[in-house]
């Protein structure tokens, strides 16, 4: 088990880990913010689905995910089709126009990477996709599993006082 300084560096690293996101953020087109990328990214790799599935794979409310649906929609990138199994439901799927968007958000995206890592080699790059996909698989589905508290701990007993009786 690593030691508590350990943990306070990594803890220290994931906050600074920020700046990556960021330069990633900063490559997307205007139209397309980190949200809608996201909504892209998952029908690209899960294929048509009903928006409650995409608000879980995206571990945002409903309301959420409907406004990144609506951006989406509005710009011709994705559509909406009646379910077959649920009138009431709609099946999401990218249309043509946002598969050529996800395409470039994928290129812009693998360009930034490579210019920045240019100077690691491929171990370098497999080691951190296989340490990153481990501490991911560790956190397991955050959607569901409850952060675990330790246990409370039982009070501690009172102090033992020892009387002693003087006969009357």
């Amino acid at each position: 088990m690593a030691a508590q300084t350990q943990y306070e560096e990594l803890a220290r690293q994931l906050s600074a880990f920020g700046v990556v996101k960021r330069d990633l953020g900063r490559i997307m087109p205007a139209e397309c913010s980190p949200g809608s990328a996201a909504v892209l990214t998952l029908l690209g790799r899960h294929g048509d689905m009903r928006m409650s599935n995409l608000s879980e794979l995206l571990a945002v409310d409903m309301s959420v995910t409907s406004r990144h649906v609506a951006h989406l929609a509005e710009r011709g990138w994705i559509d909406r089709s009646a379910d077959p199994a649920d009138k009431r439901s709609r099946i999401l799927h990218l249309t043509p126009e946002g598969r050529a968007v996800l395409a470039e958000l994928s290129r812009r995206s693998v360009a930034l990477l490579a210019e920045r890592l240019g100077d690691w080699s491929d171990d370098e790059i497999g080691q951190l996709i296989g340490l990153m996909t481990r501490l991911r698989a560790s956190f397991g589905d955050c959607r569901t599993t409850p952060h675990r508290q330790p246990p409370p701990q039982p009070p501690p007993p009172p102090p033992f006082h020892q009387t002693t009786r003087t006969p009357a």
